[in-house]
């Protein structure tokens, strides 16, 4: 098993549950029961619709093809 330390970053899925005029409703892959979580649209790829499936690592977010 390997161990990551708290300094490491890991990429979170997360799958676009709605979209709110400037804003995105994210659901996690990992953790469906979570909360969603708002995120301005201005840092999400142009192309989002309802239903695409995002990949947050490094503070920023990318479509998962």
């Amino acid at each position: 098993m390997v161990r990551r330390s708290k300094t490491m970053f890991e990429a979170i899925e997360y799958i676009v549950a709605g979209i709110d005029g400037d804003y995105a409703h994210l659901k996690r892959v990992d953790l469906p029961e979570e909360p969603l979580k708002l995120v301005a649209r201005a840092l999400l790829p142009d192309s989002i619709v309802e239903g695409s499936r995002l990949c947050y690592e490094m503070m920023q977010y990318s479509l998962i093809s």
